[in-house]
């Protein structure tokens, strides 16, 4: 055992051994490497610093010459400025005295001009004093002979002139006066012609009848009712007379007022239509008829102001516009004939270069008050300039609508427009007819008569103004009242009214009472 731990021991210390000498033996090596390296490494910096001097040298050299070279080109640009600026400041100078030498030849001259001219002025003066004087003399001479001051010839030499100038424009001013007149009628021929080619309407000449047709001749005998209820019933509400007469499968509806005309043409067309006439039907029918009627009538309105091209109109002026589609003017229908105006005034202003809007508005509008002519007292152009200004209409069309009958001066060229579009519209053949205008003025004084009477709820003039048929309140007018009212109303009439033969005023109270079985 003891041999094998000394063998290992002693083999322990010969690697120990063995590595100690490797280890010196090693660094030994590397020392000579290290050194060898570092010389090498020295004598490489060495020779890298002598080429860098060496570069260096070469390149200070070089950059030395090429300053050299840089400051002689420099100072040779230096002294070609040099000599540019030494010759133009000699160019200059010698202008400058070229220059003054030129001025002192002038001031020469105009020294020499000035004495002359003083010369000239001087004899100037004298032959001006000499003038003077023989002036003075022709004038001492003229006094003597016309007997004349100076300021009295003035006075008659500009009195004269005065009226020479005086009748030369005066002979002026109407030669221009008659060559405008002339080239404005010419222009307003134009004018007019063309707006009347490019507006041709047609006209129909409104009547005061409308014919109802019937399926037979029974149904006359339905409409009649027993004992006349029906006819009567219809005619009272309404205010329409009723004409049934030997025309077959027809009857006639005559009424001057052509709103209750068609109210009561459409209500006896559906009792037709339904077959059931009688009072409560008939008065329910009517009722309908009058809603559609009113309906049309905005509708009217709405179309009107569709055609014309305007808006912002107030709802309230369109149903007045509709209002009157039922309104004739001489047998003209006068919605037909707003629209027409509109029309025309539109174009002549789109003529004249001005706005064809405010001119076809104004003409739209200009009879607006023929829709309230019969309610309001008036006449239709005070009642229209109220109205549009009660609705915001701008004083354009308000002085337009106050000036298209002439009441005023029109001070616009849309008043002007719409004048004559006004007078165009009615002067076309077959537009009115004066007849029937007087005809109806006189059925609806007629009825204003009667309405001006207290205690009158509604009435109408029928039988082409031989009857007036009067609803009372018969809360305010007795039976008794009733005898009395007749007799005014037909006193009023035969002082206010001129009529031929002779009118029945008939007076109708009526008592209802109403109720709702629930």
């Amino acid at each position: 055992m003891i041999p094998i731990i000394a063998a290992v021991l002693i083999a322990v210390a010969c690697a120990a051994l063995a590595g100690f000498l490797c280890f010196h033996a090693g660094s030994a090596h590397r020392k000579k490497v290290s050194e060898a390296t570092i010389g090498s490494a020295e004598e490489e910096a060495k020779r890298i610093v002598s080429e860098a001097i060496k570069t260096a040298e070469a390149k200070k050299k070089e950059t030395i010459l090429e300053g050299k070279d840089e400051i002689h080109r420099l100072r040779n640009e230096s002294e070609k400025e040099l000599n540019d600026r030494r010759k133009e400041v000699q160019r200059q100078e010698r202008r400058v005295q070229q220059k003054e030498e030129s001025l002192d030849k002038k001031l020469e001259s105009m020294e020499s001009k000035e004495e002359n001219l003083n010369n000239k002025l001087k004899k100037a003066e004298e032959r001006l004093a000499e003038a003077e004087a023989v002036k003075k003399s022709q004038f001492d001479m003229l006094e003597r002979i016309s007997g004349f001051t100076v300021e009295q010839a003035k006075d008659y030499l500009l009195k004269n002139l005065e009226n020479e100038l005086t009748h030369d424009k005066a002979v002026k001013l109407m030669e221009f006066e008659q060559q405008t007149r002339d080239e404005a009628e010419k222009s307003a021929r134009e004018i007019i012609s063309m707006a009347i080619q490019r507006c041709a309407a047609d006209h129909v000449a409104e009547a005061t009848i409308s014919v109802v047709p019937l399926p037979n001749d029974e149904m006359k005998g339905r409409i009649i009712g027993r004992e006349g209820r029906n006819i009567r019933a219809i005619e009272t509400m309404t205010g329409v007379d009723l004409i049934i007469d030997d025309t077959p499968e027809a009857i006639t509806l005559s009424c001057f007022e052509p709103v209750r005309r068609e109210v009561a043409r459409i209500a006896l067309e559906r009792l037709i239509s339904d077959g059931r006439i009688h009072p409560a039907r008939i008065e329910e029918t009517i009722e309908k008829a009058r809603r559609e009627v009113d309906a049309t009538i905005k509708q009217e309105g709405e179309r009107a102001v569709i055609a014309a091209g305007v808006n912002g109109i107030h709802p309230e002026l369109v149903k007045l516009l509709g209002r009157l589609r039922y309104r004739t003017s001489y047998g003209q229908n006068v919605l037909n004939h707003s629209l027409e105006v509109s029309f025309l005034a539109g174009i002549m202003a789109s003529e004249l270069g001005l706005d064809p809007t405010i001119a076809r508005r104004a003409g739209l509008l200009h009879d607006i008050g023929k829709a309230l002519d019969h309610e309001i007292e008036g006449s239709h152009v005070d009642i229209g300039v109220d109205v549009a200004r009660k609705y915001k209409e701008s004083e354009t069309v308000v002085h337009a609508i106050q000036a298209h009958h002439g009441d005023v001066e029109a001070k616009t060229v849309i008043a002007c427009l719409v004048q004559a579009a006004d007078a165009i519209s009615a002067a076309r053949p077959g537009a009115r007819r004066e007849n029937l205008e007087n005809y109806i003025k006189r059925l609806e004084k007629l009825e204003e008569v009667a309405s001006s009477f207290e205690g009158v709820d509604r009435c109408y003039a029928i039988q082409a103004g031989r009857e007036i048929r009067i609803m009372v309140k018969p809360e305010v007018i007795n039976d008794d009242k009733m005898v009395l009212l007749a007799r005014d109303i037909c006193a009023k009439i035969e002082s206010d009214l001129e009529y031929p033969g002779q009118i029945k005023v008939n007076i109708i109270r009526e008592s209802r009472a109403i109720e709702y079985a629930k």
